[in-house]
């Protein structure tokens, strides 16, 4: 009967180094393995974001069209005359407005938007910050 070994066969290279030694280049094989994982799977992140972004600048642009037409058919179908018409008008301007604003800018357009708006007014966006904050954390609290 045969009788198998359960050891490592070592290479020819690997005779003359001392375990410690293999130990550390196998650590080190290790640590780069684990690295190119991380950066395939910070690739597959990224992608996943980017194609996420894409369809969410592509339902804006699909939301601001119809903002728009739905401002231009209020415009078109509601009264021109009196206080009515007066505040219908401006309805549906603001919704045209709006509508032409989703459809250029996008998600992402608007993002860049509000960081301007933020930097140009840090202290007023801190206090809407807080002040979002604290209705939010009393509505989830009750």
């Amino acid at each position: 009967m045969a009788t198998v070994s359960h050891t490592p066969k070592m290479h020819d290279e690997d005779k003359g180094k001392d375990p410690m030694g293999q130990a550390k280049e196998m650590g080190a094989q290790g640590v780069e393995k684990v690295k190119e994982a991380a950066a395939s799977v910070t690739d597959m992140a990224g992608n996943a974001v980017s194609t996420a972004g894409k369809k969410a600048d592509d339902l804006a642009a699909t939301a601001g069209g119809d903002l728009r037409k739905w401002g231009e058919s209020l415009s078109q179908n509601a009264p021109h005359e009196g206080m009515l018409g007066q505040a219908s008008q401006a309805v549906a301007g603001t919704l045209q407005e709006s509508g032409r604003y989703l459809e250029h800018a996008k998600f992402s357009g608007m993002a860049d938007d509000v960081t301007m708006v933020i930097k140009r007014n840090p202290v007023p966006a801190v206090l809407i910050g807080f002040s979002l904050g604290f209705i939010l954390g009393r509505a989830i609290r009750s």
